[in-house]
């Protein structure tokens, strides 16, 4: 495409908005505003659930981290492959690089995040940082794939294709993981 061409044909003019792997292709081609669309599109949820993943204070820096490896990698982008699988990849891959290098540092007490995220999930900011504290305390394998099931709302599928593992070994750490937050808010549910 030429520059100069539209980014996105917007609902509104009638038409659906350009897929994300058109949009790839294009910036792999040279269309730097191919890049910006996208980045317009994805940055906001791969923000909220590197937040999740790594608490607030580090998801700035991760998500400019993964979208910068986004710039860098373009080439290695596979034709035909889902872009938005592509991306959770490595955003998954910038959180368990940032885990890695928090391993040494002092977990607060209690396994709370540092602070509560910006935009709640759930209606009740209590509510919310009892949650993010239960995830906090899950082992990350697991962490991650329920951040991706639950709060991305990917299938069992595309985890698997983000995390490059079996649907089968993602359903067993989503499972797991699911009953291990259930044990951890089992007293949540006897205060009501």
């Amino acid at each position: 495409m030429k520059p100069g061409t539209p980014l996105l044909r917007t609902e509104a003019e009638g038409h659906a908005p350009e897929p994300d792997e058109m949009l790839m292709e294009r910036f792999i081609g040279g269309d730097e505003g191919a890049f910006d669309a996208l980045f317009e599109r994805h940055a906001a949820q791969v923000h909220a659930y590197l937040r999740r993943m790594a608490g607030p204070v580090a998801a700035d820096d991760l998500t400019q981290t993964t979208f910068l490896s986004v710039v860098r990698s373009r080439d290695r982008f596979r034709r035909g492959a889902r872009f938005r699988s592509w991306l959770y990849a490595i955003a998954s891959n910038a959180a368990r690089d940032h885990a890695r290098r928090a391993r040494f540092e002092q977990p607060t007490e209690g396994g709370e995040l540092p602070e509560s995220p910006a935009e709640s999930t759930l209606p009740d900011p209590a509510l919310e940082r009892t949650v993010q504290a239960a995830l906090a305390r899950l082992p990350h394998a697991q962490r991650e794939a329920i951040l991706l099931h639950r709060f991305e709302g990917m299938s069992f599928a595309e985890i698997a294709a983000v995390l490059g593992l079996s649907e089968s070994a993602v359903k067993v750490r989503a499972h797991r993981g699911y009953v291990q937050l259930r044990q951890l808010l089992v007293p949540l549910g006897e205060e009501t």
